[in-house]
């Protein structure tokens, strides 16, 4: 197949760690984006590698049990480890500060820590089914200081690390999601909202699954992603996601549903502000442009940009005594995760070109992406020069999208020149009349 065919790829340098075995542990960490592989508990070594070769990182800890959970916090300054349901472990990393490890239990009695998330460098969230439980880390004194806690019902938590936001599910149905905010030493509780399921189960039981649930930043907005399975006796039996807008301060509201037109097992990335959804069943992926809106319709409902695609696929050289010069590689299709190594998802502009049909969706399309100048060119030296010429009408339309970007280019450039102008001369009349 041609490689104008794919419009996802993943990168060129995949993170790669020892294979999870009986004596090798291998976690991942979403937060900073790195592997740990704990063998032996870590009394045989730990081995931590990130997307770039220089952040990895090797050591060794005493097997005190099998590891649970083990993460950094930012800066690699701080590990944290759990072993145990009630207590977490660190060990500080710091230059100069004691390389022994210090301990600290939750404090909701009879309470299970689920997990924990690092919001700074010095301060960490404890996730216990009983609430949560917000500490900063002293690594001086070898301890942790409470700062805030609050007592709720968990079944299980998300962690959105570019906005420090922690969604809680609660409620026996688990649909109710309260969000947790954390910003320099504070802790604030932000509205609740309500998952809609497509069928309530009787009695109450458990029905949302994290599965089912991812939480992103798309175009500078923190959404919930929801993965709606319809039932059979619904009218639309494909399945869909639902994004929640969740601001700030407000209210958070159901804005965009995605049609997958279709039903299965699905996984979610967002790759350049685009939501990139994948079907197990055909190793296939689609994509949505949420700013892609329909006219006239207040909760905006997305067909997929583009059709279903494999992602290209990535050959992996064999290695060992098994392998041969004349071996081929062996092919990756779909995998972001993939037995030994883990991939940053891609998205490649130029097979765009000649799938979406429509320019002006088009345009608006790449206007949006990275990378995108030569791609936009190359659209336009098509309409213009090449074989497929464009009606004066679709070209218009081009060009005035293109227009328009440039327009608000020049005028936020004007307006930072002149508040920058005044900032000078407030500071210019400040300091002359104040010394």
């Amino acid at each position: 197949m041609s490689e104008e065919h794919y419009y996802l790829e993943l990168c060129e340098n995949p993170v790669q760690f020892e294979n999870a075995s009986s004596v090798n542990n291998v976690f991942f960490d979403e937060a900073n984006k790195q592997v740990f592989a704990v063998r032996s508990g870590g009394a045989t070594g730990v081995v931590v590698k990130g997307p770039e070769d220089k952040s990895s990182v090797a050591f060794r800890m005493d097997d005190k049990g099998e590891v649970k959970c083990i993460k950094f916090s930012i800066g690699n300054k701080i590990l944290a480890v759990q072993r145990t349901p009630k207590s977490v472990d660190f060990i500080n990393f710091i230059p100069d500060y004691p390389h022994l490890e210090f301990s600290q239990e939750c404090k909701m009695k009879n309470a299970s820590i689920l997990g924990f998330c690092w919001t700074n460098w010095n301060e960490i969230v404890f996730i216990t089914d009983q609430g949560i439980e917000f500490y900063q880390v002293l690594p001086d004194k070898r301890c942790l200081k409470l700062l805030k806690s609050q007592s709720i019902n968990v079944n299980w938590y998300m962690y959105c690390p570019e906005t420090a936001v922690i969604l809680l599910s609660t409620t026996f149905q688990g649909n109710v999601l309260q969000p947790f905010v954390f910003k320099s030493g504070t802790m604030s509780k932000m509205a609740k909202f309500e998952i809609e399921l497509p069928v309530v189960p009787k009695p109450a039981k458990l029905n949302l699954s994290e599965r089912d649930i991812a939480v992103a930043n798309i175009y500078g907005q923190l959404y919930v992603m929801y993965l709606k399975h319809h039932s059979r006796t619904t009218d639309s039996p494909c399945a869909e996601v639902v994004l929640y807008h969740l601001p700030r301060e407000g209210s958070c509201k159901k804005t965009n549903v995605l049609k997958l037109n279709t039903t299965g097992k699905f996984a979610l990335n967002v790759v350049d502000n685009l939501v990139v959804v994948h079907h197990q069943s055909t190793q296939t992926s689609i994509i949505f442009d949420i700013k892609l809106r329909e006219p006239d319709c207040a909760l905006n409902v997305h067909q997929p940009v583009l059709p279903p695609r494999s992602i290209h696929p990535y050959r992996i050289p064999l290695t060992g005594p098994s392998a041969v010069p004349s071996q081929p590689p062996v092919p990756c299709e779909l995998c972001i995760l993939y037995e030994t190594r883990v991939w940053y998802l891609q998205v490649k502009l130029p097979p765009t070109v000649n799938l979406l049909q429509d320019k002006g969706k088009l345009i608006d399309f790449l206007l949006r992406r990275r990378d995108c100048k030569m791609v936009i060119l190359s659209v336009c030296s098509q309409m213009l020069n090449g074989e497929d010429k464009g009606s004066l009408p679709v070209v218009a339309t081009v060009f005035d999208k293109l227009n328009q970007v440039f327009k608000e280019y020049l005028e936020a450039e004007q307006t930072y020149t002149v508040v920058s102008t005044q900032s000078s001369c407030f500071s210019r009349y400040f300091f002359s009349n104040h010394h």
